[in-house]
């Protein structure tokens, strides 16, 4: 099984539930899956995770080397899954893959949807709030999200 995760600009929330899922992947020895992230936008292309973000995961003993990039074509024929982080990204997701010929195969969701509570669905971008509050409410819900998926998921490896 391959995972996309996706977000804005692959610095915050997309690269924090590639190394949350990597970390559960390893955890239950989910040989056969692997994870990686990706962004919508070129901005911040090359450069590591948002230091909130790096600094959060190190206190849960987790760490990212991943460097941002942007989504590409393959990407979509690649993964199985591709999961947004909120209704724009999906949205931008879905016109994307409707483009492509032939079609991909991969399923595009939002991955606040395997909280299983409407209200906490949407996984906000917490790049531009100030402190860590943002992020702790991000991570708690990637975090839920991925143990659920893998929970859900896990039998069919």
């Amino acid at each position: 099984m391959k995972i996309l995760f996706v977000c804005l600009g692959n610095t915050c929330r997309s690269p924090m539930a590639e190394a949350i899922l990597r970390h559960l992947i390893n955890k239950m020895q989910l040989q056969d899956w692997q994870t990686d992230s990706a962004g919508l936008r070129d901005w911040n292309v090359g450069y590591e995770a948002q230091g909130r973000a790096q600094h959060l995961l190190q206190q849960h003993g987790l760490k990212t080397k991943h460097l941002s990039r942007i989504i590409t074509v393959q990407d979509f024929y690649e993964h199985d899954y591709i999961f947004g982080m909120d209704e724009n990204n999906i949205l931008e997701l879905e016109q994307m893959a409707e483009k492509l010929q032939p079609q991909s195969k991969c399923r595009i969701m939002l991955l606040g949807s395997f909280i299983g509570r409407k209200e906490d669905e949407i996984i906000e971008d917490p790049y531009f709030s100030r402190g860590m509050g943002s992020f702790h409410a991000a991570y708690a819900q990637i975090l839920e999200s991925c143990q659920n998926f893998v929970q859900q998921h896990r039998s069919l490896n």
